[in-house]
């Protein structure tokens, strides 16, 4: 069995560099599990911020169910605390607070034991020229690949 992708972050590939990748695991509410379930879920403003030792993901909109009870729902955009070994965390916090780096959230998904994991990655800002060389660079691939695809033999 894959794993089933709820939803991915495809500006955090082009605003920033990645530099080494993580998988976390998420907590949740019961209802806000369902709320994934259907696809109710949004990441692509969401990012990650250390808040007393502990990493939180920020500004990730999860909606609420038409079945589930109001009375006890939490906020849509609610911080939710990410988890992850104390090494790991020790890790990404010295790497953020020396060198600059920031850490973004790019894909949520169920994994093969149906747990919900959230992709996060180290990343460094692009500038504005490497924005256009990325993009340079993969039209000049794009159109090679095609080259060779309607050349005759």
């Amino acid at each position: 069995m894959a794993i089933k992708i709820i939803a991915q972050n495809k500006k955090a590939r082009h605003e920033y560099e990645i530099l080494e990748k993580y998988e976390a695991g998420i907590e949740l509410q019961g209802s806000e599990v369902k709320a994934l379930r259907q696809g109710r879920v949004n990441i692509n403003d969401a990012y990650c911020r250390f808040i007393k030792g502990e990493l939180w993901l920020l500004n990730a909109h999860i909606g609420h169910l038409d079945t589930a009870n109001r009375h006890f729902a939490r906020d849509e955009r609610a911080p939710r605390k990410l988890l992850l070994h104390k090494k790991q965390l020790h890790s990404l916090y010295g790497k953020v607070s020396r060198e600059g780096l920031t850490i973004v959230p790019l894909m949520l998904y169920f994994n093969e034991r149906n747990r919900a994991k959230l992709s996060i990655a180290l990343a460094k800002g692009k500038k504005l020229h490497d924005k256009r060389e990325t993009l340079k660079r993969r039209t000049m691939e794009r159109e090679a690949a095609q080259a060779m695809k309607n050349r005759d033999y």
